[in-house]
């Protein structure tokens, strides 16, 4: 067994389980965790409840006795442009810390986690990393696209389209029909977001199975998938292989290689760098700008693309065939390791269906990676962009600030026709301690993709985004303007200069000005109770992936003899 037992603790456990029915054969078996986020708020994670019974019955058969532990599983569009959103990033620290609690408290012989959505994924991950006994993920699959008067639907064109019924240019009945039509079955959105971002994560990992990352939600191959898993997680306890025995530093960056490749969401640049943490292992935004330069951009889906989704993204081939042309042109590596095989092999089973959806390496949509790290006097430390969302057109952009303590404010000033073409938007204080919690921006820029402005307008926040977010829109701003970065000291009217492939953010005021404005400055200290109180005390910058475990666990857990 992975863990040691002395006679009377095993006993006192066993007692416990005796009591709700399990036999004293099977308390002898090595107790599997499955660590399960399902809930009935959450559509990625609804679908897991259909397959537990199917996973019990396979590490039983291999000798195993699986019990089902839940934990959380938020969603990030439940509470989007509400207060409730300042929770979700901080629950990615809260759910690996969870997974950490259930798997040490309960002295699990391995686990199975399963998760689909933005922050539970990369928490459960982050936690799993820490516990470091043998583990393998399900994720979730992706839900259909949904359809209206022969449109392509996701539950971001939500956004866009009440920005166009309050300008007048959509009716309320259309407005409520895309609402209801914008997400027909459960699974992850079905776009180049966070939650697809993180399953993708996961696979390139090596701890998900083959194809988990690009299979629809609730089909036969899914359920197969989830088989898979139960089996995969008891050859891994009967073995002792653990995830520090497969996940290196190689493996983190073939993970960014594969964001670069496919355009993937600027949350990766948070939540990569804080798993890798827990790893031991070193992945900075620096990283992200330097594989960006390398690694082209060879398939795009929604937002990069206007139409295609993961539906397309499967048919072509999915994660695998972009592995596999990442393969061909040295882009990868394909010895790194996995639960379910190299990345090698993983690019040797696959096959390209499609090139019109992902490209060879030598026929690339972009040159360079779809993520840009930004510097100059605003992100002194860094900022990001998801430069393959944005139209060329906008990749230079100059224009006169115009300045936000919140992304409520800017919003209803977007909606009330206050910010007009040409103008950078700032919003600010909503950064991880600033917010706290570092909530997402998509609301003001889906209302400026539904005025039709996403060239004329820029946005720079020390918030995140959507994966989902189209349009020009910089964030992660470091130093966030709660700690006193140059963000908080532009004024209304500062011009602000935007150069995407140089790589630059700065706005025309000289270091003598910024430090008679900072001499003036008091800081916006929004209120905060509880988790968000101490998430606010705690946290790390978004230059340092947001988290309060980044000072923690410097070396990866060391394997028991």
């Amino acid at each position: 067994m992975i863990r040691e037992w002395n006679e009377e603790s095993l006993d006192h456990r066993n007692t416990l389980l005796y009591a709700m029915g399990i036999s004293e054969e099977d308390a002898q078996r090595p107790i599997i965790g499955l660590i399960n986020s399902w809930n009935e708020m959450n559509p990625g994670h609804y679908p897991f409840k259909d397959v537990i019974g199917e996973m019990k019955e396979e590490i039983y058969r291999a000798g195993g006795l699986a019990l089902e532990l839940p934990i959380s599983g938020v969603c990030d569009g439940i509470c989007s442009n509400t207060p409730g959103d300042r929770y979700t990033l901080p629950a990615r620290d809260m759910v690996s810390s969870e997974v950490e609690t259930v798997a040490e408290l309960n002295m699990l012989e391995g686990m199975v986690i399963l998760a689909t959505c933005d922050k539970v994924v990369p928490g459960m991950i982050m936690g799993a990393l820490r516990v470091n006994i043998p583990t393998v993920m399900l994720t979730g699959g992706y839900m259909a696209a949904g359809h209206y008067q022969g449109r392509m639907l996701t539950l971001t064109h939500t956004k866009q389209a009440y920005a166009a019924y309050v300008e007048g240019k959509l009716s309320r009945e259309d407005y409520k029909a895309i609402v209801r039509n914008a997400c027909p079955t459960p699974g992850a959105c079905p776009f180049m977001g966070t939650a697809n971002t993180m399953c993708a994560m996961a696979e390139i990992l090596g701890l998900s199975p083959h194809d988990n990352a690009s299979t629809r939600s609730q089909t036969p191959k899914w359920h197969q998938l989830a088989r898979q898993a139960a089996a995969k997680v008891m050859e891994a306890v009967k073995n002792g292989v653990r995830p520090s025995d497969i996940i290196d530093q190689s493996s983190f960056e073939n993970v960014v290689r594969y964001m670069m490749a496919t355009g993937g969401s600027t949350n990766s640049v948070l939540h990569i760098p804080a798993i890798a943490r827990q790893a031991g292992c070193d992945i900075r935004p620096e990283t992200f700008d330097a594989i960006s330069r390398q690694v082209p951009v060879i398939s795009t889906i929604y937002p990069n693309h206007p139409s295609y989704t993961m539906e397309e993204f499967e048919a072509a081939g999915g994660l695998g065939a972009v592995v596999k042309e990442l393969a061909a042109a040295g882009k990868i590596d394909t010895a790194s390791k996995g639960m379910f095989g190299t990345i090698g092999e993983k690019a040797a089973r696959a096959e390209n269906r499609n090139r019109d959806v992902i490209h060879p390496v030598s026929d690339p949509i972009h040159q360079q990676g779809g993520l840009a790290v930004l510097h100059g006097n605003i992100g002194t430390d860094s900022a990001i962009v998801k430069f393959s969302a944005v139209d060329p057109a906008a990749w230079t952009f100059s224009g006169p600030a115009k300045c936000y303590d919140s992304q409520d404010a800017a919003w209803h000033a977007m909606l009330r026709d206050e910010i007009v073409a040409g103008d950078v938007v700032i919003i600010r204080y909503e950064g991880p301690k600033g917010s706290p919690g570092m909530p997402h921006m998509e609301t003001f820029m889906a209302a400026v993709l539904g005025k039709g402005m996403g060239t004329q307008i820029a946005l720079v926040s020390d918030g995140r985004f959507s994966g989902a977010t189209g349009g020009l829109a910089i964030g992660h701003v470091s130093p966030e303007a709660y700690e006193g970065g140059n963000l908080a000291l532009i004024r209304d009217g500062d011009r602000v200069h935007i150069d995407i492939e140089a790589r630059t953010l700065t706005v025309d005021v000289s270091e003598e000005e910024f430090a008679a404005r900072r001499a003036q400055w008091t800081p916006v200290v929004k209120p905060a109770t509880g988790w968000l109180r101490l998430y606010r005390k705690e946290c790390t910058s978004a230059h340092r992936g947001a988290t309060v475990y980044w000072d923690r666990d410097e070396t990866p857990p060391e394997k028991e003899s």
